[in-house]
């Protein structure tokens, strides 16, 4: 049988699709309506780590799986069965034998793993083989700007660089350490009080798969337990991507490399396997954070942009002290047919100054006081059909929060998926992160359906329609109000083009202007997309053009208008790789601003927007000196027809241009 499916797989890889690059098959969780900047960056930063020291298919561990936030919960057992009963795995082509496995994933996938060898590590590590085996990375970012803001002239204590660097080692994804230094434009170097140099560093050592020891992080590192409701300081994909993974719950712990200077813990966290199905996760942090305070040093708002270019953002830096301790006991039953899970989770957290924000109606309810516990219940049960999965916490006043997701494989062409949220108006946590409409597990109920068809190769229809209420006053809104998002999206392969079309409809409710009663506010965007290969696959060179047209239609009081059509061209080479794009937008006003995501260098995420009048061009080339030598640059360009200034403030631009370029270096050892 083994020797049967390996001859069908080797037929099968004549007509496995040439693998493109694993950052344009993601895009459309980079969203911007569907993915926050800030998140987009941690997910990019994480899967970059991946795609640079991919997982040996033959070692893989369900913990390992679990960090790939594009696979469902029965595409993780699926492949752990295969991979548990055909080891050793000869070819990727096999993955083709995992129906669970669409496509897309597929093709996903074989970025982020390798066919290796199936003996397993020793559980004894020496310093020869962690000298020998090791690989070192040393990269490099600076960007600089072609215009000067207000801020530049007088306002900013730093210059306008902004630049990181990163070093990093890893020894066969068993032991990581790095160090990230990262500097915005504007912030001080070296000077104002900032005598470490850049402003942000995040440090992490990491062990896995030590025996008894599952993980362990020491420095800077990120916690997922269960579906968010009591600790995520990860990342939350949004809608379209929750569709993508069909709702499966993360339970990892992550070391923090980015240069995301909020969202993380500092200290320590592991993991350790107490029985074969029994693991503990516990941690403790203790770090600073910047904060706004009151008259009597109370905190009034919690900081989490990360910026210290004025002598204000410099006086608010570190100056508010919060320490978190948890734990999560899980068990796991090892049925290969049916996989139930239960988890128990404890958060608490202290900080050094009582949260007293200002309790207007809509913020009555917002987090206060100096000491907060959260407790949960994670649970759920996953088949080769059906998933299911779930949370229920509390917080120490008492108040509820629950969240539910439901998905069923209910025929080899069609998915469904079904999610439930209820977030009392009384429920708080500090690090809670989880699916919502509205900014936080608070004050929020609602219900969330969503759908994938695939009757052919060729063709892919997924959607998703929710709708939340919520009981107490909002921001702009002074009584219960309910919102509805919808999305569609197709896909269809012909020959070796692609068509690709969306539409998403958004509705919110927010005050009129006498505030006496709510008024609806709508959004329709629309996207079409076509995607030609220009050369045969037998070409020497792969160039691919991308034509685009976006159209947005706000209506919130009055009816703006925005439309935006690019063209972008791929040309890559043996060693080269080069993208260019010229995009032409106009909008009414900022309401109907269009968005468009731009392929970057490493570890950077651009998804930038635009409203008014304009024109946006960039030229990216991407050339490999040698294996272990990589060098990048990235030259974006923007002219708005309607302006002669951007922006405002100490951001203002006196131009009606913008110019600048990214240069990165890469060197791996």
């Amino acid at each position: 049988m083994r020797l049967f499916l390996l001859a069908i797989a080797c037929c099968l890889t004549l007509t496995l699709p040439a693998q493109t690059d694993w950052r344009q098959d993601y895009r459309e969780l980079m969203e911007a309506a569907d993915i926050d900047g800030g998140d987009a960056e941690e997910v990019m930063a994480q899967l970059e780590d991946l795609a640079a020291d991919k997982l040996n298919i033959n070692r893989l561990s369900r913990n390992d799986l679990q960090r790939l936030p594009f696979l469902s919960a029965q595409q993780v057992e699926a492949i752990m069965a295969y991979v548990d009963r055909y080891r050793p795995v000869r070819t990727l082509a096999e993955l083709q034998m995992i129906t669970a496995l669409d496509a897309d994933t597929r093709r996903l996938l074989t970025a982020f793993v390798y066919v290796g060898d199936s003996a397993p590590d020793s559980l004894r590590l020496s310093l020869s083989d962690l000298l020998r085996q090791g690989r070192h990375t040393v990269m490099g970012t600076l960007r600089i700007p072609f215009y000067r803001r207000h801020g530049d002239r007088n306002g900013y204590l730093g210059y306008a660089l902004r630049h990181d660097v990163r070093y990093q080692f890893n020894y066969r994804n068993r032991v990581r350490f790095g160090i990230t230094g990262a500097q915005d434009a504007g912030e001080p170097f070296f000077s104002s009080n900032n005598r470490w140099g850049y402003d942000h560093y995040a440090y992490y050592l990491q062990l896995r798969d030590m025996g008894p020891l599952v993980e362990l992080n020491i420095g800077t590192y990120r916690v997922q337990m269960g579906m968010g409701l009591v600790m995520n300081t990860g990342f939350h994909l949004g809608k379209l991507a929750t569709l993508q993974s069909w709702g499966r719950s993360t339970r990892t712990l992550a070391a923090h490399t980015s240069r995301s200077s909020a969202g993380y813990l500092v200290g320590a966290a592991a993991t350790v396997r107490l029985a074969p199905r029994w693991h503990l996760t516990a941690f403790a942090s203790h770090q600073p954070i910047d904060a706004t305070l009151n008259d009597d040093g109370t905190v009034r708002t919690v900081l989490t942009d990360g910026y210290h270019r004025t002598t204000t953002e410099l006086a608010r830096k570190h100056n508010t002290r919060v320490t978190d301790l948890g734990a999560r006991l899980a068990f796991t039953p090892a049925a290969a047919n049916c996989r139930p899970h239960l988890a128990l989770n404890i958060v608490h957290t202290r900080f050094n100054r009582p949260l007293s924000p200002q309790l207007t109606d809509y913020r009555r309810y917002a987090l206060q006081g100096s000491a907060f516990f959260n407790a949960s219940l994670d649970y759920g049960v996953t088949t080769g059909r059906f998933s299911l999965s779930g949370e229920t916490a509390v917080n120490g006043d008492g108040a509820l929060a629950a969240l539910h997701a439901m998905s069923l494989r209910a025929t080899t062409t069609l998915t469904v998926m079904a999610l439930h949220r209820y977030y009392d108006k009384r429920y708080t946590a500090f690090r809670a992160y989880a699916f919502s409409e509205g900014s936080a597990v608070q004050n929020e109920h609602g219900l969330y359906l969503g759908a994938a068809w695939q009757p052919s190769r060729r063709v892919l229809v997924k959607g998703y329609a929710d709708y939340a209420h919520f009981p107490w006053k909002r921001y702009l809104v002074s009584t219960s109000s309910d919102a509805f998002d919808a999305l569609l999206y197709a896909r269809v392969l012909y020959k070796r083009c692609t068509a690709e079309a969306r539409y998403r409809f958004h509705l919110r409710q927010r005050d009129n202007q006498s505030k006496t009663l709510l008024q609806n506010r709508y959004e329709h965007r629309a996207r079409l997309r076509l995607v030609v290969p220009v050369l045969p696959p037998a070409a020497a060179a792969a160039v691919t053009l991308t034509t685009q047209a976006d159209g947005v239609v706000a209506d919130y009081g009055t009816v703006s208008r925005g439309l935006m059509v690019s063209q972008q061209v791929r040309c890559q080479l043996p060693a080269l790789q080069l993208d260019a794009a010229i995009a032409w937008f106009r909008s009414d006003d900022y309401d109907s601003r269009l968005y468009q995501y731009e392929p970057s260098v490493l570890y950077d995420f651009s998804f930038p927007a635009y409203y008014g009048h304009g024109l946006r061009t960039f030229l990216m080339a991407r050339y490999a000196v040698s294996r272990r030598l990589t060098l990048a640059a990235r030259y974006a360009f923007t002219r708005y027809f309607d302006r002669s200034v951007i922006s405002s403030g100490l951001q203002q631009i006196d131009h009606p241009t913008q110019s600048d370029l990214l240069l990165q270096l890469r060197l791996r050892l």
